[in-house]
């Protein structure tokens, strides 16, 4: 009988662990859609100069 009880106990216990990572997930990717979506508008303020970025890396000798 304990047998049966400890593993109803554990697959609730990984069903809510799951449904936590979800939600954590879920929460992340609506930040980053929002993050995404506010770059894009201030890009369209910004002037639309031709300058090209400077290269990440620092050239060879």
């Amino acid at each position: 009988m304990y047998e049966y009880e400890f593993q109803q106990l554990r697959a609730t216990d990984l069903i809510r662990r799951a449904d936590h990572e979800r939600q954590i997930r879920e929460a992340s990717r609506a930040r980053r859609a929002a993050r995404r979506e506010a770059a894009e508008s201030s890009a369209e303020h910004e002037s639309h100069s031709r300058r090209l970025r400077r290269p990440r890396s620092a050239r060879t000798a």
